[in-house]
């Protein structure tokens, strides 16, 4: 029986050695790892701030400083003098003309030619998204939430309160300190030809779409705007695409990368309207210049950015059919493109 007992301690000693052994390898495996991960950064930091790496220098910077709220992340590493020279470096050209509406041509025939509807998946080095084609310009109109100043409404909601088929989100709208209900728009707001929002500036970045049916973008005066007889229009920018003509010609348009919304018209007529996912594993996001690139690839004669980031956010047939970054889900917003069935047209 003693031996047996001797026997039975011994085993068990050499089961608690191997044990240690087993949990001292796996701590040193991490320990090793943990080492391989900070020199990986230490690495990353050198290339990035104090190498050759400069375009990544500049996405680092322009994507912080759009956050607004994580701007330490750049101004942590670098000084505001470089700061402001990456993104004036970086940012968007103003247009030196305004849209030209008579180079669009909305004709009846050329509209009951094209699909009434057409979602495309749309992907590059690091985001993915959808563009829905709108053949008929006539059905894209603008939702304002009814609780002006108070509380927006998520896209979906625009979407079914209006009986529309689609939605994105539109323009910007006031947040101090992030934690808005997204009731307070920012520039100016018209729906059905009529101003129910206005700051008091002398010009507003306008995103809009006249009588005619026509997208207009870039900087307008109030005496501008009625006189191209808007029908539907929000604040935000910059304008992307002016007559044809790119207005990112250099860098990546000074934003770095986020989930983005766009809207573009082409030649015929036709509406494009763009979500791109961001923040999140599969789809970082975007820079303006991709989503100028896409715009024009589709044929955009005429684009603008919308309001991105959490807010980003597309409607279609009943679904929300992009990952919107923010961890609560849809955004409510102040105001959504919409895109209503054509029987209703005729209302």
């Amino acid at each position: 029986m003693k031996i047996r007992a001797e026997y039975e301690q011994s085993a068990a000693q050499a089961g608690q050695k191997k044990k240690r052994s087993i949990i001292f390898i796996l701590l040193k495996a991490v320990l090793g790892f943990l080492i391989l991960c900070l020199l990986g950064m230490a690495l990353a930091f050198l290339l990035i701030f104090h190498g050759p790496l400069t375009g990544l220098k500049e996405l680092y910077v322009t994507t912080a400083m759009t956050t607004y709220s994580h701007q330490y992340l750049a101004t942590w590493f670098v000084s505001e003098e470089e700061i402001n020279r990456i993104m004036e470096k970086n940012k968007v050209s103003e247009p030196k003309v305004n849209t030209d509406e008579k180079a669009v041509n909305v004709l009846k025939p050329i509209i009951e030619e094209k699909p009434a509807l057409e979602l495309v998946e749309v992907s590059g080095k690091g985001f993915q998204g959808y563009l829905l084609k709108v053949g008929n310009p006539q059905r894209v109109r603008l939702a304002a939430t009814d609780q002006l100043g108070d509380r927006g409404l998520k896209v979906s909601e625009f979407v079914e309160n209006n009986h529309a088929v689609a939605g994105i989100n539109a323009g910007g709208f006031a947040d101090p300190g992030g934690v808005s209900f997204g009731g307070t728009p920012t520039g100016i707001l018209i729906t059905e030809g009529k101003i129910i929002h206005k700051d008091n500036w002398e010009t507003y970045s306008l995103i809009g779409i006249t009588k005619h049916d026509v997208l207009v973008v870039g900087r307008y005066t109030l005496e501008q705007i009625e006189e191209l007889g808007i029908r539907d229009a929000v604040s935000f920018g910059p304008a992307l695409i002016v007559n044809g003509e790119p207005m990112i010609t250099y860098g990546d348009g000074g934003w770095g990368i986020a989930p983005r919304t766009a809207i573009g018209q082409t030649h015929d007529g036709t509406i494009l309207l763009l979500v791109i996912d961001g923040r999140q594993l599969g789809s970082l996001g975007a820079t303006l210049k991709d989503v100028q690139d896409i715009l024009i690839e589709h044929g955009a004669v005429n684009g603008a950015n919308l309001d991105g980031g959490s807010s980003s956010t597309l409607v279609y047939e009943g679904e929300v059919k992009n990952k919107p970054s923010s961890p609560y889900g849809p955004r409510e917003v102040p105001t959504a493109f919409i895109v209503l069935p054509e029987s209703r047209l005729a209302e």
